[in-house]
């Protein structure tokens, strides 16, 4: 390159070069990405109490919003036209946000409601009731006790095996699959699975 002519096995080492550089960008950015959506994929997956509860801002972008509207906003999904309400899969119910099992399949049962109904959580300690007086009515606030979620409301139900019926919103669970839990770290609830 001395005369200010570039020969050709002088372009064709620059084209390499620049071949090379473009693959390196590449693959560092596809790694980036690779190890970007693991971070995320460990980060919704799964039931770790260690996890922090993600944020409003976080919740925003993750949850769909009719799912934020019911958690974050005291919203009620519209009876008989929700995901879970007649449902009869064998399963766990979690918390949309933390992941958190709250309820089994095999606590669920047609409250005549149109939105799933459970004779009783997997474990109170997991949950918080307060008064709610809102729209006119006494009724009885269920709550997820980590995420602060609103799930829906504890009514007396002679029907139930226990005299109470857990009204939950579909917007405020994801179902995991009997045959889904140990892969996606929920192996220590399938004994709750067992009929007794």
């Amino acid at each position: 390159m001395y005369g200010g002519r570039i020969t050709s096995e002088e372009r064709s080492a620059i084209s390499t070069y620049i071949g090379v550089g473009i693959a390196i960008v590449l693959v560092a950015g596809g790694l980036y990405v690779f190890f970007l959506t693991q971070k995320e994929k460990r980060e919704t997956t799964g039931f770790d109490p260690n996890r922090p509860v993600p944020s409003d801002a976080v919740l925003r972008n993750r949850l769909k919003a009719e799912e934020y509207h019911v958690v974050r906003e005291g919203g009620t999904d519209t009876p008989f036209q929700n995901e879970f309400w007649n449902s009869d899969r064998t399963g766990i119910y979690v918390d949309v946000i933390t992941g958190e099992p709250l309820f089994t399949s095999l606590d669920k049962f047609d409250g005549q409601l149109g939105l799933p109904t459970f004779s009783k959580p997997i474990s109170k300690d997991l949950l918080v009731e307060r008064p709610d007086n809102s729209n006119d009515m006494k009724r009885t606030e269920v709550r997820a006790k980590r995420s602060n979620a609103h799930l829906g409301h504890l009514f007396p139900d002679p029907k139930s095996p226990t005299g109470q019926m857990y009204a939950v919103n579909s917007g405020a669970l994801h179902f995991i699959p009997k045959e889904e839990m140990k892969n996606r770290g929920y192996e220590a609830y399938l004994p709750l699975l067992e009929k007794k």
